[in-house]
């Protein structure tokens, strides 16, 4: 398996320059997400997000749940209520998102792993009943351990479907479920961007 430079795995983390990074939208309440939404709709209309749906939002809270029940289950340490997002190794697609695009890039071994789980693609799609293809990695969440495997058996969407021609997995994600490395990175970036 090859993966990012020397063989280390790398997380990769996409954001609007303006807005900043890891600006979680689960974090609001649902009528302030909306309200975010909104504006993004109105103000940002080229970018992805802007292209959202009107039940993003329930939609959203729908499938955090099921990730938070599912990572509880493999004894996962869950020490905010909803993740933050991020995706192994660069997503081409991923970093045409946002109208001024920056990313942060942070190595796996910075993270304690019991605060990680992955979904092979999006975890809305990968959790969603209208995606039926009998594929093995559809309706389930891995530990980083788990996810290897299947990086061993697959490799990374990005690299075979990076424009989604063969299905709604594109990049594999990642749900960190503790701000510990995260404000690290973002007091970083915040220093070098200020």
């Amino acid at each position: 398996m090859l993966i990012g430079d020397c063989g280390k795995m790398y997380l990769y983390h996409y954001f609007d320059r303006s807005v900043g990074p890891f600006k979680n939208i689960s974090d609001l309440s649902p009528k302030e997400a909306k309200m975010v939404l909104d504006n993004i709709k109105k103000n940002k209309p080229n970018s992805q997000c802007a292209g959202r749906h009107d039940k993003y939002i329930e939609y959203r809270i729908y499938y955090e749940n099921i990730l938070r029940d599912e990572f509880r289950k493999k004894g996962g340490c869950i020490e905010r209520q909803v993740p933050h997002y991020m995706v192994v190794e660069h997503s081409p697609w991923l970093n045409t998102w946002f109208e001024n695009v920056d990313m942060i890039k942070i190595p796996i071994e910075e993270f304690d792993l019991s605060t990680v789980s992955f979904t092979y693609g999006d975890s809305h799609p990968t959790f969603s009943d209208r995606v039926n293809d009998g594929k093995e990695y559809r309706k389930k969440l891995y530990t980083y351990d788990e996810i290897l495997k299947v990086i061993d058996k697959y490799g990374f969407p990005q690299d075979w479907n990076d424009d989604g021609k063969y299905g709604p997995e594109r990049y594999i994600e990642a749900q960190i479920w503790s701000d510990k490395i995260i404000d690290k990175y973002v007091a970083i970036y915040n220093e070098l961007n200020n």
